[in-house]
This record gives structure tokens, C-alpha cells and sequence, in this order.
């Protein structure tokens, strides 16, 4: 099973940036006018490390795969995403279907045991499906205090004329993290939507390259994930979705989508702070 090198997991640093939040109404068509590019010298990354991922020791429990140090911050840059109400009864019993064959799944960044919210179907909704899901443009990694500034204006001249389209979520699909220790249960854009997260990935490379930092995986899969399992259970979860993914096609034609949502803007988490990089105004 081909693993799919993404960061997951709590990127925020346990130290508050000093930088001010940006101003949330900030739209994608807006004039916006980017700091000048640092000092080379203040590009360098000191502390930086290779690709990142956070592992769990436990079902709640997690640690870094990169030490903290003072001064540093761990970057994420994501497409939010939410799931409309009318597709999650679906997800929710497909779930069901599948956690019961898997009882060892857990939700993702909230870490319940999938099957205890199995037990109502009101609690699976809100929990595992009513919270906001992230589309990963770039790796998880730290980067130091002094290049916030430029990180975040060098994104948002990227990023700025961005416009809004349509995403389908087409495909449950199995990830593994770089080093097996964990198996995400996802769904992945294999459409519509797929060429404009891949220039989006692009853009955001761009911008890591000039810090320094590494950037994202070749042939990328845009995808959010809904649950994972400590340790490497990719043949058998992928089994058990392809099983019940027979059962509900059921003599009914494939669906094209699993679900559909508009794309909004992106942002961006650097410690414990959240930046809108650019967004669509309805």
C-alpha cells in the first residue's frame, strides 16, 4: 500500500507568535501590497529538520517527531473544509459499517474511539463529521519566529487571486504515514477540484523553497481524513472499505462524488495562531 506522505496531528507550538492576526474579512480579490522579501540570512532556518509528522504513543496521547525548541513555530497550510449536512447520515452509517469491522479506529484530531460514537448516531455526526477538515497544501514543519512575517505576506502574494470552484471528494481511500505508525481512513479528491489544489501545492512550494523549508511530495493526493489507527492497518481496513463499498453500490450505479463542497479560501496555523491567507466572499 502506497503510503501518502502527509503531516497530521497538533502543529501548534507551545509559545504564542507575536505577530497580529490578520484581518479575518481579508477577500482574494483584494489589492494587497507583500512586505519585502527578508535578508537572505534571515531565510535560513537554524533549527530546521526534514519532513514532519506527529506520532501517538497512544490512542490520546501524542508527541513530536520534531523536538520543540524556543523560537520555534509548526507551519500548516490547509484548505478548510466541512462537510454539508445532507452527506453526513451517509458518512455517518458508512462508518459504522466499517468501524465495526475496525474497532480500533479513533476520530481524527479529537481522538474518541470511533466505535463509542457509533453508539448514536446524533454524536457521530457532530463529532466525527460536523468539524472542520483540512486539505493539506504543504508539510507540516517548524519554522522561527522571524520568518512569520514573511512566510505569511509571501503566501498571501501567492495566493491572493485565487476564485471560487467546486471540490468532489470521489474516493474512501487508505494513507499510511511516513514511518507506518499510523493508517488514516480518507476520502480523496481524484477530480474535480484536483487541478486547482495541485497549482494551490505549487504556489505554497514556492513559497517554502525561499524559507528553506522542504517542500511538499511529488505527485500529490488531495484528501481529508475522517479516522485513523495506531500502526500500520492498511491491508485490512482497505479490505473491509472495498467490501462495503460493494455492499452499497448494490446493483446501483457508482456515484461520481461521495460529496461535493465549494472551495472558501485558505489559511494558515503557525503555532497556536490561524491566518486567512486568502478568502472568497460569498
Amino acid at each position: 500500500m502506497e503510503a501518502l506522505k502527509a503531516c497530521y496531528g497538533d502543529s501548534s507550538s507551545d509559545s504564542d507568535s507575536e505577530s497580529a492576526s490578520p484581518n479575518p474579512s481579508l477577500a482574494c480579490s483584494e489589492d494587497f501590497s507583500p512586505l519585502p522579501p527578508p535578508p537572505l540570512s534571515l531565510l535560513n532556518c537554524p533549527n530546521s529538520l526534514g519532513p514532519q509528522d506527529f506520532l501517538h504513543t497512544g490512542q490520546t496521547s501524542k508527541i513530536r517527531s520534531f523536538p520543540h525548541v524556543d523560537g520555534n513555530y509548526a507551519l500548516h497550510v490547509y484548505i478548510p473544509i466541512y462537510i454539508p449536512s445532507p452527506s453526513k447520515k451517509e458518512l455517518a452509517s458508512f462508518l459504522k459499517k466499517v468501524s465495526s469491522h475496525e474497532p480500533s479506529l479513533s476520530v481524527v484530531d479529537v481522538d474518541v474511539p470511533l466505535n463509542m460514537l457509533c453508539k448514536s448516531d446524533e454524536k457521530l455526526e457532530q463529532v466525527a463529521l460536523g468539524r472542520e477538515f483540512h486539505i493539506s497544501l504543504g508539510r507540516t514543519v517548524p519554522i522561527r519566529v522571524h520568518q512569520i512575517d514573511s512566510m505569511v505576506s509571501m503566501l498571501r502574494q501567492k495566493l491572493q487571486a485565487q476564485q471560487c470552484y467546486w471540490i468532489d471528494f470521489n474516493r474512501w481511500e487508505i494513507f499510511v504515514n511516513d514511518d507506518d505508525t499510523r493508517t488514516f481512513l480518507s476520502l480523496e479528491v481524484v477530480k474535480e477540484g484536483l487541478v486547482e489544489i495541485t497549482k494551490q501545492i505549487e504556489a505554497v512550494n514556492a513559497v517554502y523553497k525561499l524559507h528553506n523549508l522542504p517542500e511538499f511530495y511529488k505527485d500529490p493526493r488531495p484528501h481529508i481524513s475522517l479516522a485513523w489507527a495506531l500502526g500500520d492497518f492498511s491491508h485490512s481496513l482497505k479490505t473491509v472499505v472495498d467490501e462495503e463499498m460493494k455492499k452499497c453500490i448494490g446493483g446501483k450505479s457508482l456515484k461520481k462524488r461521495i460529496f461535493s463542497c465549494k472551495f472558501k479560501g485558505i489559511e494558515c496555523k503557525i503555532g497556536k495562531k490561524t491566518y486567512t491567507i486568502c478568502k472568497i466572499l460569498d
